[in-house]
């Protein structure tokens, strides 16, 4: 691309030649656009983006510009603030909701405006059309000198904000662009891809008032670095492959310049530059996606030291790759590309340039899934953003049609983006001017959003590329890879969503979700990053602490899970007396793609056999007969998935008779996993009612002895504790808990010892009261503290 706006306001379009002149090649030009057949995936999609390059530090702005019932106007700003200098286009009837990705209002307008809605580069419209702008491009000197562009045509600014306005299908993008530019023309030479879901167009703006615009096929390649003389072999009077301009061959004819091939117009040879005239920024990087895909036909090629690729034998368009299988992972990382391991390998040669630069600002790629081309055309198409720089950034999946609100904390809009943080947008390789940038990075600004964090993370790991960069990036492919995976699981949920209501609140959820687990993630790293270097010790290359050895997340996005179906509290297994109340059995689960859920209660005696009982969600089990008696509950979502609970064990027994006094019943609470002891039976009855499990009988108090049995209670954690000790008692007084006086009283014989053990690691039921031997032993093997002996009990009479 090649930005007009508040610094360059002054540039005439006829001046753009001359200023692209005296630049260095990858200054003026450095973006790429790609696109990817479907034959040539590994799912049967079709992939097209674009990452944009253009300054090392630069805020973009995504969001969702609202369709509206009565038209807008399209206006532009590449000329300043005057909105007459630039493209204006009147829209009179309703227009489409889309999504953008656009600069910051202070790069375009004097006042910052964020109502200019400064080039709205990628989105896709409600409609399911999306749209990649732009990739500049340029024309020879003969055709500028007969159709040059003109100064009110449409440019960068404007075309994805009139396009995705109104286009229903990505044909009718093409035709509304090719219209536009006969009757106003062209700002400036670029070149666009327009998709939906049947279809994939490359949209070229030729010169001032020519176009041509040509059909992908599914079985290649493209892969433009802002090349205008990449070549193609199509029909171009077959309106179902190729739509263009009236006077494009006449034109060419007018400028001298018309060339054919094989008895057809050479459009790119009639109208672009000559392979040298390209540069070598971009020679370089069409050699480096060609190897990056694989291309046996790539053909010869002039590398120059230092400088890299000056020309190139074979230029164009479309070619099929080596690799027939592109994933999604390889799809996206293809913007990361610098020719690793190549002739052409930046990271090796410090004179090359590459598609992974230092100076992108965002990278976006379409899929579009042909499953649902014609079925379900509404959740075809996934929009991957990738804010800041390509090369150590993450893709955020989002259905980009449904989409109707984002998380404006982690996407502030333009008139709440601040720019602060952004520190030097231009290096320039001036070095403190990079050292500045790289101080900025060090620390979070007044904003911390996504596109600030993937910002600094670029910063300082390119800068640092020999101790920090490999660790980073392993990290980030690692977290790239598990949202791709995760996207998987969550897509089967907004497939199976019924209705556009439904699917669009799963939609906004999905991207909130993702989002802000790559925020997360991504900002931890960034933190780390900043330490390393802080730190200073560089023996060791940087490594994040969430990657384990086989390059995996040590601790997983959660991404998919907060849209799976899941049991956060189980029925409970409890104890029941016969021809009595017990309490319900409850389940407790939620869905994160419904909010409508059912419940089927089963019961089993052998868990193997079950038989359905329940309906709701809750269930009271039946106590008239003696026994076990096994429940669980099947809940499922109106879009048709399930989970089944743990089984619920409930036992059935014969209501105790009331024992003579000092008998001791001890109960057990299967929530708290607290014993509790009394000697007083309705207050052991009253609490199987709430819900503790009677577990008998524990031993014989005496009525009366000389060594009472205090008992105490801790209101803040619900807990109690029993001990013979008076220094003891008035020390938990004294911390809180409460003295609830004699609960029972020890047998001055030592009849029967009650063992007290004690788990440092409970925060309630922490003591445990037992005659038994063996359930001592067996506490203190599992990790209980052995505290000896804490009363006695009467033993029985022979």
């Amino acid at each position: 691309m090649y930005k007009r706006g508040r610094i360059a306001k002054l540039v005439t379009s006829t001046a753009l030649a001359a200023i692209m002149a005296g630049l260095p090649a990858v200054q003026a030009l450095a973006c790429t656009q790609v696109t990817i057949g479907n034959q040539l995936t590994s799912d049967g999609d079709t992939y097209f983006g674009r990452s944009e390059d253009y300054s090392n530090r630069y805020g973009k702005v995504f969001g969702i510009e609202p369709a509206t019932d009565d038209g807008k106007v399209i206006q532009s700003y590449e000329y300043g603030d005057n909105p007459a200098d630039s493209f204006r286009y009147e829209i009179t009837g309703p227009t489409f909701r889309y999504t953008y990705v656009r600069d910051t209002p202070d790069n375009w307008t004097s006042q910052g405006d964020p109502g200019a809605k400064a080039y709205s580069e990628a989105g896709t419209n409600e409609k399911g059309v999306s749209l990649s702008s732009t990739l500049t491009t340029n024309m020879n000197a003969a055709v500028a000198d007969v159709d040059p562009c003109v100064k009110t045509g449409i440019g960068e600014y404007s075309i994805a904000d009139f396009v995705l306005s109104q286009a229903t299908t990505a044909r009718e993008g093409v035709e509304l662009l090719g219209k536009v530019i006969d009757e106003q023309g062209s700002q400036d030479c670029n070149q666009i891809v327009i998709g939906d879901a049947n279809e994939t167009w490359i949209f070229m703006q030729l010169s001032g008032r020519q176009w041509c615009a040509v059909k992908c096929a599914s079985n290649l390649v493209s892969i433009n670095p802002n090349m205008s003389n990449l070549q193609f072999d199509v029909d171009l009077e077959d309106q179902s492959v190729c739509l263009h301009s009236a006077g494009m061959a006449q034109t060419a004819r007018t400028a001298h310049t018309y060339v054919e091939t094989n008895g057809r117009m050479n459009v790119a040879a009639s109208y672009g530059k000559t392979s040298v005239e390209q540069g070598y920024g971009q020679n370089i990087r069409y050699v480096q996606g060609h190897k990056y895909f694989g291309d046996a036909n790539l053909g010869g090629y002039t590398l120059v030291a230092g400088e890299g690729v000056k020309s190139i034998d074979n230029n164009q368009l479309f070619f099929s790759p080596t690799n027939a299988s592109i994933d999604t992972f390889t799809a996206l990382r293809v913007f990361a590309c610098r020719g690793e391991g190549t002739d052409v390998d930046a990271n090796a040669n410090a004179g090359f340039y590459a598609i992974g630069s230092n100076r992108n600002t965002e990278s976006h790629m379409f899929q579009v899934r042909d499953e649902y081309a014609t079925s379900d055309p509404e959740v075809a198409t996934i929009q991957w953003e990738g804010l800041s720089r390509s090369e150590f950034t993450v893709f955020v999946p989002s259905y980009s049609n449904l989409l109707t609100n984002v998380d404006t904390e982690l996407y502030p809009n333009e008139a709440n983006f601040s720019v602060g943080h952004v520190g030097i947008q231009k290096e320039g390789g001036n070095a403190d001017k990079i050292a500045q940038n790289e101080q900025t990075a060090m620390a979070d600004g007044d904003q911390v959003n996504l596109d600030y964090v993937l910002m600094d993370i670029n910063t300082l790991a390119y800068n640092h590329r020999d101790t920090v960069a490999t660790g980073a990036h392993a990290y980030l492919d690692a977290l790239q890879k598990e949202i791709i995976e995760e996207q998987k699981t969550v897509d089967s949920y907004v497939v199976a969503a019924q209705g556009t209501e439904a699917r669009t609140a799963l939609a906004n959820r999905a991207h909130a979700v993702v989002s802000r687990g790559t925020f997360e993630k991504t900002h931890k790293l960034l933190e780390e990053i900043r330490a390393y270097l802080k730190a200073g010790d560089i023996s060791q290359p940087f490594a994040a602490s969430d990657l384990t050895a086989d390059g995996k997340l040590a601790e997983p996005l959660g991404y998919a899970d907060a849209f799976t179906l899941t049991i956060d509290r189980q029925p409970a297994s409890a104890t029941a007396f016969q021809n009595e109340g017990t309490p319900a059995l409850t389940v407790s689960a939620k869905s994160g793609s419904s909010d409508k859920l059912s419940y089927k209660w089963q019961k089993s005696t052998d868990e193997s056999n079950w038989s359905d009982c329940g309906s709701s969600d809750t269930y009271a089990p039946q106590t008239a007969d003696l026994g076990t008696t096994f429940y669980r509950v099947i809940v499922s979502d109106d879009n048709g998935n399930s989970v089944i609970s743990e089984s619920a064990k409930i036992e059935v027994v014969e209501k105790p008779v009331k024992q003579k006094t000092g008998s001791m019943y001890r109960l057990y609470n299967p929530y708290t996993s607290e014993h509790f002891y009394t000697a007083n039976f309705d207050e052991m009855i009253m609490n199987v009612g709430l819900g503790w499990k009677y577990e008998g009988v524990g031993w014989e108090a005496p009525e009366h002895s000389n060594t009472p049995v205090y008992r105490l209670y801790n209101p803040y954690t619900s807990d109690h504790h029993y001990t013979v000790s008076p220094a003891e008692r008035d020390s938990l007084v004294a911390a809180g808990w409460n003295d609830e006086g004699i609960g029972w009283y020890s047998d001055d014989e030592q009849g029967v010892p009650l063992y007290r053990q004690y788990n440092p690691y409970a925060r309630t039921g922490a003591h445990n009261y037992t005659a038994s031997g063996y359930e001592r032993d067996s506490l203190v093997k599992a990790g209980w503290r052995d505290e000896g002996v804490g009363w006695y009990g009467v033993a029985e009479e022979d």
